[in-house]
Order: C-alpha cells, then sequence, then structure tokens
C-alpha cells in the first residue's frame, strides 16, 4: 500500500469511482465468496442534543474501515442534510489510513447497490412496475439501482410534500423517452399493479397497505434503523418471505421486524439471511411477496469505500 499522504475522495469523486453497477456487483460477489454479514460489528448509536451520533466499524483481509455519521433531524428546515458521514478507509496489514471518503456519497450508492443486489434474486425478471415512497436522495438512488438489475419502464413516486415531489420529478422530465421509463407522481394505492416497491422515508407509521400488495411483488425498506419505526405494515411482513442483511442486526434495529414480531404477524426463526439466498442455499417462495429489510451495515461501507479508493488510485 503506498506510505503516501492518505487521499481525499469527495462527493463527486466517489460517485465518479463507484458506479452503481460496480458497487451492486462488489456487494454481490463479497456474499458468494463467503462474507458473513452476522460476523460485522455492530452499530454504535450515540444519542446527542439535536440527534444521533453512528459509528460503524468493520475488516476485512485487505482494509480496515469506519464511517462517522450524524443524523440530525432538524437539518432540513436548516437547509442541511438530515445524514451527514466521512469514511476512514485503512490499510487492514498496517492500519494506516489510506483515505478519507464522502459518507453521504457512499452511503447513498451503497444502500441502494444493496437493495438491487437483493431485488436481482427476489424480484420477478421481467419487473417493469417500480412504486418509490420518498423524495430523498435514497429515492434517486433505488431508480439509478433498481434500472440496473431490472426493465423497468414505469416508475410512481409517492411523496407527502407536493413542492419537493414536483422538485424531485424535474431530472426526469424527459422521463418515458428511448429507453427511459415514464416516472410520475402517485399515490399509495399504485402499491396494487407494482412489481417493485422500494420505501426510501423516515415515515415512523406504515406507508401502504399490504393487503394491496401482489403475490409476485417484492418489496425493498431501507428508511429506518430503529426498533419503534417501521415503513410497512404487519399485513406486509405477515404475508412475505423476509430477508434480511443479518438476523442479529434486524432484530436489534429493524422496527418494521421487530414490531411484527411483537404483535405475532412474524416467527423470527422464519427470517433468511441475504447471504445464504445469494449463495443459493435458501430460496424464496415465489408463490409470496418478498420483503428485503435493510438497516445499513459497516460491512457494506467497506466493501464499496474499497473498490472507490481502487478506482480513484487507478485515475492517478
Amino acid at each position: 500500500m503506498s506510505k503516501g499522504a492518505p487521499a481525499v475522495i469527495g462527493a463527486d469523486e466517489v460517485r465518479a469511482a463507484l458506479p452503481m453497477a460496480a458497487a451492486i456487483a462488489a456487494l454481490q460477489d463479497a456474499l458468494y465468496e463467503g462474507l458473513d454479514p452476522e460476523a460485522d460489528p455492530a452499530r454504535h448509536a450515540v444519542p446527542v442534543d439535536r440527534g444521533q451520533l453512528l459509528l460503524m466499524p468493520s475488516h476485512s483481509r485487505r482494509y480496515a474501515g469506519v464511517k462517522i455519521a450524524t443524523v440530525a433531524p432538524g437539518n432540513p428546515e436548516l437547509g442541511l442534510p438530515r445524514i451527514q458521514g466521512t469514511y476512514l478507509l485503512l490499510d487492514a496489514e498496517t492500519l494506516s489510513t489510506l483515505a478519507v471518503l464522502d459518507g453521504v456519497a457512499l452511503t447513498a450508492i451503497r444502500t441502494a447497490a444493496l437493495s438491487a443486489a437483493a431485488a436481482d434474486l427476489l424480484a420477478v425478471p421481467g419487473a417493469e412496475r417500480l412504486v418509490v415512497f420518498g423524495t430523498g436522495p435514497q429515492a434517486h438512488s433505488h431508480i439509478e439501482a433498481l434500472r440496473a438489475v431490472r426493465p423497468l419502464r414505469h416508475i410512481t413516486v409517492v411523496g407527502r410534500d407536493l413542492d419537493r415531489l414536483a422538485t424531485f420529478l424535474q431530472p426526469y422530465g424527459d422521463s418515458g423517452q428511448g429507453s427511459a421509463p415514464v416516472v410520475e407522481a402517485g399515490t399509495a394505492e399504485a402499491v396494487a399493479q407494482a412489481d417493485l416497491v422500494a420505501c426510501c422515508t423516515t415515515a415512523r407509521t406504515p406507508l401502504f397497505d399490504g393487503s394491496a400488495l401482489p403475490a409476485h411483488a417484492t418489496v425493498v425498506a431501507v428508511g429506518s434503523h430503529e426498533p419503534q419505526a417501521r415503513e410497512v405494515d404487519d399485513e406486509t411482513v405477515r404475508r412475505s418471505t423476509v430477508v434480511v442483511e443479518a438476523r442479529a442486526a434486524a432484530l436489534r434495529e429493524a422496527g418494521d421486524i421487530i414490531l411484527a414480531v411483537q404483535s405475532g404477524a412474524l416467527d423470527p426463526e422464519s427470517l433468511v439471511g441475504l447471504a445464504e439466498l445469494a449463495r443459493g442455499t435458501v430460496e424464496a417462495d415465489v408463490s409470496r411477496p418478498r420483503l428485503f429489510k435493510s438497516v445499513g451495515m459497516a460491512w457494506e461501507d467497506l466493501i464499496v469505500a474499497g473498490v472507490a479508493y481502487e478506482a480513484h488510485r487507478g485515475g492517478f
């Protein structure tokens, strides 16, 4: 490894070094090759006056690293991001600092890339209709990521703030042209015709009625890592094959899972690990909806940070 000064990789450079397809492939390869998400260190969440301070360490044979992130719910009213952060990438052998990466850009890519990696295993091959809940960065990232794994033709975006929804839709003004899908505003009732549903919100209560979900549909829910917050209801969980990054993390942090277990809608023993699904030791029941619930784990940041660093270094 280089003994020079650590690389500083800003948001634009992270995005340039880490195309969505490369991030998806890196996460898939890590799972195929035997990475065990259950062995990942737990996230450390420290309450502070205006939100949370999150510390997410992980390590592999090649790299070690830690993400320091903050969640400040009041920031949007101040014109600032709700989530901010920095990633510190280290050489695994010497623990020398290799790079400091923009944590927000890294998180936006890795979260959506993991959802796409899961959807690639769970969604019907011809999935064309996507419903996205949310109008923040993760909603944009999920549209990009899910388009990379399925032939989406129609995307419905559901948002509570109509001004933010209109702003969100502006980059898709030429939707429906050429190979681009139609992207338009809609309501929660659109899930009744959905092949894929992406929940990318800060909601603390369910976004849609799970009884309306088609049996062939796949839902990815990424909005919360808090035990008392949920984006999907008991009915969605009860009807679905439920896949998680790691059982321990889901039962510790995922309100969508924890609350369903508490109500009796979900047997925790039925949870399917994403690694098992990727390696083919478990198969999803295609006669039922499929739900992938993620809380975001440190191994995912480490994998994509390593890929971004290598690509950035190769450009010099």
